[in-house]
Parts: structure tokens; sequence; C-alpha cells
């Protein structure tokens, strides 16, 4: 790191279990964010500040003006304007260093594979099950580090999967086989800070993956309620019919 790295970075530099090793792991990592929306927009903007190296932002979608409150790395002035490079433009802004890839489509089985072959962990802050099931199955089958949360209403959950351990359950394990009819906050509605604290968290846990530093609870479902400000902590275990990441599951997969 340069002397204007090291003054930047110098408040996290001081921290004993982080120090210039986590730095420079968070410098050399590249990390995908699927969804630029309430979440995405948090947990880009703490991992661009925070020294990044490489982020890669995924989304189909455009500023709508209903996005403005919880969306908060946008301007009014950028409504109309596609999520993806309205994003990376405001986050250029926070921190030149780091280096912004766009995809502006939505991601599937077909090309998230080679998308997440790339990277060191990915975050999903995606509002659609169909999308959710197949980051995890493209991370489940790369071992790649998924990160994924959700919120709506007053509430939010959080969990982190490290698909290289040995019998890890996946999101498929939690929610097998949802459809998008789904409720969504376009339906049910959302308070906008809910949504920016579980922003914070998905970045929280993406730097302690890459950068090797801290604890993270692997399959640990984090639930919040904003309500009553308060949170709960489940265990999840492998369903052994999943169809992601089971036994079974692999012996199929290994037929084919």
């Amino acid at each position: 790191m340069n002397e204007i790295e090291l003054d930047r970075y110098s408040r996290q530099l001081l921290l004993a279990d982080f120090d210039v090793e986590g730095q420079l792991k968070l410098k050399q990592a590249k990390v995908l964010i699927v969804g630029l929306g309430g979440l995405g927009n948090i947990a880009a903007t703490y991992l661009a500040t925070s020294g990044v190296g490489y982020l890669l932002l995924a989304d189909d979608d455009r500023i709508e003006n209903s996005n403005l409150p919880r969306q908060v790395l946008y301007e009014e002035s950028q409504v109309g304007q596609t999520k993806v490079e309205a994003a990376a433009s405001q986050l250029r802004a926070k921190n030149a260093r780091t280096e912004f890839q766009t995809i502006e489509q939505r991601l599937s089985d077909e090309n998230l594979q080679n998308v997440i072959a790339e990277v060191d962990a990915v975050l999903d802050c995606t509002d659609n099950f169909t999308t959710r099931q197949a980051i995890n199955r493209a991370c489940w089958q790369l071992k790649t580090p998924l990160i994924s949360a959700a919120a709506i209403r007053w509430e939010g959950q959080l969990v982190s999967f490290l698909y290289d351990q040995h019998e890890s359950p996946c999101y498929e394990c939690l929610y097998p086989a949802l459809s998008d009819q789904a409720l969504s906050c376009n339906e049910s509605g959302i308070l906008s800070p809910v949504v920016g604290l579980l922003g914070v968290y998905q970045a929280l846990e993406a730097i302690k993956v890459v950068s090797q530093k801290g604890v993270v609870k692997h399959g640990s479902l984090k639930l919040f309620d904003g309500f009553q400000a308060s949170w709960r902590e489940m265990q999840l275990t492998q369903d052994l019919a999943c169809k992601v990441c089971s036994e079974k599951a692999r012996v199929t997969v290994e037929k084919s």
C-alpha cells in the first residue's frame, strides 16, 4: 500500500485483529454483488469505502422515484438511469482505487457460473427466489462463500454460507423450491433503515470472509425484528433431501 492508502485506512489498520494483512487481502479481493437495491446500495458502499479492490455490480433494473427512500446511494437526478451505472458512478467518487465492473442483466444459471468463478465472495441482495436459488446453486458448486440477506416490513434476515465445509447446509435447505409469488416489498412494504441495517451486516460479513479476519458463523440464520429492536439466531442443518447440497443431489449430478 502507498502512503495515501495507509492514511485512508489508518483506523482499520489500528485494529489488532485486522492490521495491514487484513487490509491487503481486502485490496486483492473480488466481490460480486447481485442486486443494487436497498441491500446492495449499503453493502456496496461499505465494501468500496473499506478498500475492497474489485467489485462486480449486477442488476438489470432502472432507478425509480419510489426506490429513493431506501436506496440511498442514488440521487433524484438519477431516476431513470440503470442502477449498475448509477451505483458505479457514485462509488467511484467515494473510492477511486476500487475497480468496478457492471453487469446490466439478470444473472441466471447460464451465466452465473462464469461470473462467480472469478470472485472470492458473493452477496445476494436480490428480491426474488428464482435468482436467489440460482446464485445458491452456483456458489455451492464452486464452493464460493455466499452472504445472503433479505428485508421486508420491519423484519430482516442474514445468513452466511461457507461451502467448503463438510455437510454444509445451503440456501435451498432453508427455502426449498419457493416461487416468486412469495411476499415482496412492493406488496408488503418496508421500513428503509431495516434494509440499511441488513446491508451493513452483509458488508461486515463479506469483509470478514475475504480478509479472513473475525468469526463468520457458517449457516447461522440471524433474524431481526425492527419493531422490537431484537435479534434471534438459529443454526441451520443440512436437509438430507436437498436438491442442491445433499449426498443424493451429488450422486444425481455425477450420473448426469
